[in-house]
Formats: structure tokens, sequence, C-alpha cells
């Protein structure tokens, strides 16, 4: 877990395992073909395909490799004395040609992303010759204004197997790309009960 810094608050960045990538995939999978359990209506997003994972299937597959990271970005902040992480929710996003997140921040305490599959080239911009523009499928997290000595925005590409965790106030956007393909991740919400 490394914390990085880029404006206020921090943003964690690791990596997770090939089994809980495996495990998260294989479960989507076999969910996504059910029209009742798609969770767009739910989210922000101009997307078509979510779907949110039971907290049975979270606590027994999921929840110790996410606890692990969690503890990890928080102690790295010099928050140690955690009586209780509740995942509060857990979805995930195949996102394709043209769809788009739109700026949000999500409930809890904690938020998280990790990326478990991406389109090859999605960061490649066709429309634009002799222009490198870096943002089709990538996501920005955004705070405060730009100013002097102070960034205000915070580019992420995805890269399959990486996740991010960030205080579930901090504005993000996950931009279209325009490319075929599908960009699978997953984003959850953490409520943390703190030792007095």
């Amino acid at each position: 877990m490394k914390n990085i810094k880029p404006f206020g608050p921090s943003i964690g960045k690791t990596k997770l395992s090939k089994k809980f990538l495996n495990i998260l995939n294989k479960e989507f999978n076999k969910k996504s073909k059910s029209k009742k359990i798609d969770y767009s209506s739910k989210l922000a997003s101009q997307i078509k395909k979510e779907l949110r994972i039971s907290k049975k299937f979270i606590k027994k597959n999921l929840e110790r490799e996410l606890k692990i990271n969690i503890i990890k970005f928080l102690s790295n902040e010099k928050i140690k004395k955690i009586k209780e992480i509740k995942i509060l929710n857990l979805w995930v996003v195949r996102q394709f040609k043209n769809e788009y997140n739109p700026i949000h921040y999500h409930e809890g305490d904690l938020s998280g992303v990790g990326y478990l599959k991406l389109p090859k080239g999605m960061t490649n911009n066709k429309m634009v010759k002799n222009k490198k523009i870096r943002t089709n499928g990538t996501i920005d997290f955004i705070n405060g204004q730009k100013s002097f000595l102070s960034k205000s925005i915070y580019n992420v590409i995805p890269k399959i197997g990486a996740m991010y965790l960030f205080p579930n106030y901090l504005m993000h956007t996950a931009y279209p790309f325009n490319i075929e393909g599908e960009r699978r991740s997953f984003s959850f919400n953490v409520k943390l009960i703190l030792k007095k």
C-alpha cells in the first residue's frame, strides 16, 4: 500500500491478488445474466450494466483482502485505533464505448475502486490526431480548486489489479472511451468505527 497525496486528502494505491480478481470476475460473470440484480439505477453512472455483490459473498471471499488493505492505508495515515471496518456495499461496473461516470462522491467514510478488465488501447484517442489526450477511460480524483502550488485534479490510468482507496467525499469521475471493449471495475464503500 502506497499513500499518495496529490492535494488535501490522501489516496491509497495497492495491487490486489490474482485470486481476488479471479473470484470477483467469476462471480460477476455468473450473476450478470440476471436483470433482477442490475444496480445501475441506484448509482450516478451513465452505464447500463452494474451489479451489486451480496454481503454474504463479500464476507466469504473478498472482505479479508479489502480489510488488510484498508488497515494499511489508515496506518500510513497514522490512524491505528480501528474498532470495526464495515463494508457497506460493493458493486461491479461494466463500462463500454461512450459510457461514463459523472463527477460524484460516495457514502460511508472510505471508498475504493479496483480494476478487473480493460480494453487494449483504451486511453488512445483516435479522434484527435497528433495530440495525446490521456483521459479516455481514465479516472480523475478532484479536490478544491487549482491555484498556485496546488493541484485540484489527480488523473489515474487504470491497470488491471490496481485498487485505490480514498475518503468518501473525494469527488471523482470515470471518462468515456471510444473503442470497442469492456472496462470492468468494482467500487465499494466502508464505514469506520474508531476506538475512543
